[in-house]
């Protein structure tokens, strides 16, 4: 249990303080944020304020990698729905966008004293609870089989050229002078607190859904043989606990409902946004950050939605879906309700009646 409780401390103390070196205010890490911002710096979109290579999320993928070397637990595995997997991964990102955040900057907004946040918060534990009623009625997408190992190396490998151009910086690279990606901490902090959050969460398999589906679990809901293990669970209140401490420490908490960073008053869409992220991250098995730290460890079906979120980061900025201060625009409006309608037809689609839960989602909610 201790590591669990070691993994909230470090992502929770280590966000904070990126924040506090550079980082936007509430966004010490952000994977769709960050990914957005990857995106543009490789061209993928034009926002010339959301351009720069985020070395955490690179130290999550290669975190991850590294440890699961050590541990002998790197193995190339996939094959289950992967053209699903990928759309999924886009939608997270769009969820997340019209959030403005995805479920680790939630906690990241909530222990800095963001009230708003807690509607985004209740959104997701509403997505989970959907996403779990479809995995408990025989939803499945297939169970992963043993794949050739040279996938395996795809996307540690991106992010091996990701670090390589950054560090060189040649002049296809967008590297924004002003708007939240011209704020940011200095790389080698920002990669070392990413490589370390990545190991500890292939360690101990951290995920913000992931912890959420405790809840229902703990609660006296028993799906099949599914154990309910708390520690998923406690690492979020350990990360919720050390962020609020770390923030009150550095001068960074402010409690209140209007005018905080990265937040908006279109409470209804930030409910449906974060919805949406909480079902789709369901169907894969895990959140965002939890798909870049499978994908290091060789899971190729994370690696298919990593791509998708990728190119979901891309087409948030150049169609305007994000939400902003002034709120959600109407294209965010409509793509968090195409994306909510496209998740029910793969729920329902890819549901056997009869099999219950697959052994796969089994240790999904582990």
């Amino acid at each position: 249990m201790h590591y669990f409780i070691i993994m909230g401390a470090i992502i929770g103390v280590g966000s904070v303080f990126l924040s506090l070196y550079g980082n936007p205010a509430n966004t010490g890490i952000c994977a769709s944020c960050f990914l957005e911002n990857i995106a543009g710096a490789i061209g993928l979109h034009n926002n010339i304020r959301m351009q720069y290579i985020r070395p955490e999320i690179i130290g999550f993928v290669l975190g991850s990698f590294g440890l699961a070397m050590v541990r002998k637990q790197f193995a190339s595995t996939g094959g289950s729905s992967p053209l699903l997997r990928f759309m999924v991964g886009m939608l997270l990102i769009v969820g997340c966008s019209v959030f403005i955040g995805c479920p680790v900057k939630l906690i990241l907004r909530l222990a800095a004293g963001d009230i708003a946040a807690i509607i985004g918060f209740i959104g997701l534990i509403a997505g989970v609870y959907i996403g779990l009623e479809f995995v408990e009625n025989g939803f499945r997408l297939g169970e992963p089989k043993e794949a050739p190992k040279a996938n395996a190396f795809i996307v540690p490998g991106f992010m091996i050229f990701l670090l390589v151009i950054a560090l060189l910086e040649p002049r296809f690279v967008g590297n924004s002078t002003k708007g939240a990606a011209a704020q940011h901490a200095p790389f080698l902090l920002s990669l070392a607190i990413g490589l370390i959050i990545g190991a500890f969460a292939q360690r101990t398999q951290f995920c913000i859904t992931g912890g959420i589906a405790r809840i229902f679990l703990w609660g006296g809901r028993e799906i099949m043989n599914c154990p309910r293990s708390t520690g998923l669970l406690v690492s979020i209140f350990s990360f919720l606990g050390f962020a609020f401490v770390a923030n009150l420490l550095t001068g960074q908490f402010s409690f209140g409902l209007h005018g905080q960073p990265s937040s908006n008053e279109s409470y209804g869409w930030a409910f449906l946004g974060m919805m949406l992220v909480g079902f789709g991250s369901v169907l894969i098995r895990g959140c965002p950050l939890r798909q870049l730290v499978a994908a290091g460890q060789g899971d190729n079906d994370a690696g298919a939605a990593v791509m998708g979120m990728l190119v979901g980061a891309a087409l948030v900025q150049n169609w305007g879906i994000g939400g902003n201060p002034a709120g959600t625009p109407v294209a965010g409006q409509i793509a968090v309700l195409v994306g909510l309608c496209l998740l029910f037809a793969v729920g329902l689609l890819n549901r056997r009646r009869g099999y219950g839960i697959a052994p796969e989602y089994q240790t999904g909610l582990d």
